[in-house]
C-alpha cells in the first residue's frame, strides 16, 4: 500500500505540490502544504486544545465561503466588497490589511454570495479564481496583477449562474470553488473548456500555455496529486465524473463517469493505496480502484456506500480509513478497503442535513474539526469508535475549512477573519 511517507518521498521527487521556498509553517493552498487535509508533522499539531484559545486579532470581512491560506507572514482570502469579488492581504501577526486586488465583478445566488474557492500561493505569486472564471496571478508583496486568463473567453467555459430557465451543472450553475494546483514550475487549473480545455496547465512565471485536456465542464472540487498505481497522477473530479490525468502532459489516463442533475460534485478526490474515493450527494461515497491494464490504466467501481454520502464537506484518510461528514449531518468513519461504515456521530454539526459542513484537519493521530457553529473539536482517529479528546470555540457560523500555521489558526465566518492562538 502507498504510505503517506511514501507521498512526501514523491513530493520531493517530483516537485509537484507546493513551492518548497515556503516555510514549513506556511498553509500555502487549500487543505494544505500537501493539499489532504494534514498538518504537517515538522509543524506545530495540537495535543490538547485550549479552554479559552486567545483571538490575536480579527478583520471585518465580506460575503463568501472561500478558506484563507497563509504563507511568509500573510493571510490571504476572496471576499464580495459590495459589487466586486476581492483577493485581500492581512499581516498574519497583527491583522492590518496589506493591500486588496479587485478580482472580478460579484456573483451570489440562493447557495451562496461572494467568491468560493480559496487562493494559492507560491513563492512571491498568489493566484485566485472568481465563479465567474476570472484567473489572476498577482505579486505577493503589493497585489499588483502580473497576468491573467478567463475560462470562458480563453478556454470556452461554459457560465449561466442559478437561472430558472436553465438548469446548469456544476460550476457552470454555482461558480468555480475548485482551486488552482501547483506542480513543480506549474499550476493546473481544471477550467471547465468544452474546445478540449477542462484542465489546463500553464507556467507560474509566465502564464504560457504547457497543455490542455478534454471537454470536461468543471465541477466544485479541489484536484489530488499523486502517485496511484506506480504512476503520477492528477485525479479531477468533474461534472461529469472522475478523471485521471498525466500531470506531465495532460494524457488521460482514466474516466470514471458520474452523472447527475446538477453535478453536486464538491469532493476532493481522497486516495488510499489504489482507490480513489469522492461522493456525490445522489448516489453515495464512491471507491474506484484503479489498476493497470496493458500499456495504460483503468478504473472500476471497487464500492460504493449509499448510507455514507458526503454531501460538501471534504473528507480526511487516516490509515484505511476514511472520516466525513453524513448525509444525516452525521460524523462517519469509513473502511477504505469495503467502503463500511466502521461508526457514525451524531449530535457535533448544527446545519440542517442538507448543509451540513465541517472542516477537517489531520493532526498525528488524531483529527481537528471545525464545525459549522465554531466550535474546534479533537477526537482520535480510531476506527473503533468516536473517542473526543478536547473541544473549544473559536469562532462564529461559519461553512469553511480553516488554515493553520505555526500554532495559529486562521478562520472565517459570517462576519470575520480571526487569528487564534491554539498553543
Amino acid at each position: 500500500m502507498f504510505s503517506r511517507s511514501d507521498f512526501r518521498i514523491c513530493a520531493v521527487v517530483f516537485g509537484v505540490l507546493f513551492s518548497f521556498s515556503a516555510m514549513a509553517e506556511d498553509w500555502p493552498q487549500w487543505r494544505g502544504p500537501t493539499a489532504d487535509g494534514y498538518i504537517p508533522a515538522k509543524n506545530w499539531q495540537p495535543s490538547n486544545l485550549p479552554a479559552n484559545p486567545k483571538t490575536l486579532w480579527k478583520a471585518p470581512l465580506g460575503e463568501g465561503v472561500g478558506s484563507p491560506v497563509a504563507a511568509d507572514g500573510r493571510v490571504f482570502i476572496l471576499e464580495q466588497a459590495i459589487d466586486k469579488e476581492v483577493l485581500r492581504a492581512f499581516d498574519a501577526a497583527t491583522g492590518k490589511d496589506l493591500w486588496k486586488h479587485t478580482l472580478d465583478k460579484a456573483y451570489g445566488d440562493a447557495q451562496a454570495k461572494g467568491p468560493r474557492s480559496t487562493p494559492t500561493v507560491s513563492g512571491d505569486r498568489i493566484y485566485a479564481t472568481s465563479c465567474r472564471g476570472e484567473f489572476h496571478c498577482v505579486n505577493v508583496k503589493d497585489g499588483k496583477l502580473l497576468w491573467k486568463k478567463n475560462f470562458v473567453e480563453d478556454y470556452g467555459a461554459l457560465f449561466y449562474g442559478e437561472t430558472k430557465d436553465f438548469l446548469a451543472n456544476g460550476a457552470s450553475r454555482h461558480g468555480n470553488n475548485g482551486s488552482p494546483l501547483l506542480y513543480g514550475k506549474d499550476i493546473i487549473l481544471q477550467a471547465g473548456g468544452t474546445n478540449g480545455a477542462s484542465f489546463v496547465s500553464l507556467k507560474q512565471v509566465s502564464g504560457k500555455e504547457n497543455w490542455r485536456s478534454e471537454n470536461d465542464q468543471a465541477g466544485y472540487a479541489g484536484t489530488y496529486l499523486g502517485k496511484i498505481a506506480g504512476a503520477e497522477h492528477a485525479v479531477f473530479f468533474t461534472a461529469h465524473g472522475v478523471v485521471g490525468l498525466n500531470p506531465a502532459n495532460g494524457k488521460l489516463l482514466w474516466r470514471f463517469p458520474i452523472e447527475t442533475k446538477f453535478a453536486r460534485h464538491v469532493t476532493t478526490p481522497v486516495v488510499v493505496g489504489d482507490i480513489v474515493m469522492v461522493s456525490s450527494h445522489m448516489h453515495g461515497v464512491f471507491g474506484i480502484r484503479i489498476s493497470k491494464e496493458g500499456n495504460g490504466f483503468k478504473a472500476e467501481q471497487a464500492w460504493l456506500n449509499k448510507n455514507a454520502t458526503i454531501n460538501f464537506a471534504c473528507p480526511v484518510a487516516v490509515g484505511e480509513y476514511l472520516y466525513g461528514v453524513g448525509p444525516t449531518k452525521n460524523i462517519v468513519c469509513l473502511n477504505t478497503k469495503n467502503g463500511e461504515i466502521a461508526w457514525s456521530k451524531d449530535g457535533l454539526i448544527s446545519s440542517a442535513a442538507g448543509k451540513a459542513y465541517a472542516g477537517m484537519l489531520v493532526a498525528g493521530k488524531s483529527i481537528v474539526m471545525l464545525t459549522d457553529m465554531g466550535a474546534l473539536i479533537q477526537f482520535a482517529t480510531d476506527p473503533k469508535e468516536y473517542r473526543e479528546i478536547s473541544r473549544t470555540q473559536v469562532c462564529g457560523n461559519n461553512w469553511t475549512s480553516p488554515a493553520l500555521a505555526d500554532g495559529v489558526l486562521f478562520v472565517r465566518d459570517n462576519k470575520f477573519l480571526s487569528a487564534v492562538s491554539l498553543k
